[in-house]
């Protein structure tokens, strides 16, 4: 199908494409809001401000298809294939990403407030300045993603894989992290504030300079981290594992 018969077609009422095949499909701009392309084939698609507000893009491949500056509000993402997507400034606010393959996707600006992102690969994602407030990472695979200046607030990245992130001046204030895995994660300057670490691995983390105000992080594996020039007012350490770490006082 060429972007022209879509979009035609989409004129004429139609709403249902799925598994239409529009690979390299030259889409900018187009309007197919509540566009039902579920398994669609849209991979190398140039769908820049293209409005997809509540569509149906489940299971669909979108394998780097660009999408900067795309509506994607409310859209459903389940299992679509996003690896090397440009989302850059993207709208997902409340779509369901839940099981989407991003890994080494480029959100960089996205705004993901209240996405499901359950079990989605994040993995060498930029997810650099993107909003995440009250999004759902539960057991996501964040492995070397890049999150400098992000948004987390609220987020629930309980069980999540974040091996080597980069959280750099992220606001992490209120965020679910229990039992997350943070080891070698770089944290210098976030905040970490009321954060629940329940049980986390930080491993050689670096948390210079973070603010870790009243977050728990009982029972949390700190082994060899650095704590230098962190704030601790009020954190809850018991049964935290301290040993080798750099910067800490009791």
């Amino acid at each position: 199908m060429t972007s022209e018969e879509l979009l035609q077609q989409y004129a004429e009422g139609k709403r249902d494409f799925s598994g239409a095949d529009l690979s390299g499909a030259n889409l900018f701009g187009a309007f197919l809001f509540k566009a039902d392309l579920t398994g669609a084939n849209l991979s190398g698609a140039n769908l820049t401000a293209a409005n997809l507000s509540i569509a149906n893009l489940s299971i669909a491949n979108l394998t780097a298809a660009n999408l900067t500056g795309a509506n994607l509000y409310g859209a459903n993402l389940y299992g679509a294939n996003l690896t090397g997507a440009n989302l850059t400034g993207a709208n997902l606010t409340g779509a369901d990403l839940s099981g989407a393959d991003l890994s080494g996707a480029d959100l960089y600006g996205a705004n993901l407030t209240g996405a499901n992102l359950i079990g989605a690969n994040l993995t060498a994602a930029n997810l650099t300045a993107a909003n995440l407030t009250a999004a759902n990472l539960y057991g996501a695979n964040l492995y070397g993603a890049n999150l400098p200046g992000a948004n987390l607030s609220a987020a629930n990245l309980y069980g999540a894989d974040l091996t080597g992130a980069n959280f750099t001046g992220a606001n992490l204030s209120g965020a679910g992290l229990s039992g997350a895995n943070l080891t070698a994660a770089n944290l210098t300057a976030a905040n970490l504030y009321g954060a629940n670490l329940t049980g986390a691995n930080l491993t050689g983390a670096n948390l210079t300079g973070a603010d870790l105000s009243v977050a728990n992080l009982s029972a949390a594996n700190l082994y060899g981290a650095n704590l230098s020039g962190a704030s601790l007012s009020g954190a809850n350490l018991s049964g935290a594992n301290l040993s080798g770490v750099l910067g800490y006082k009791k």
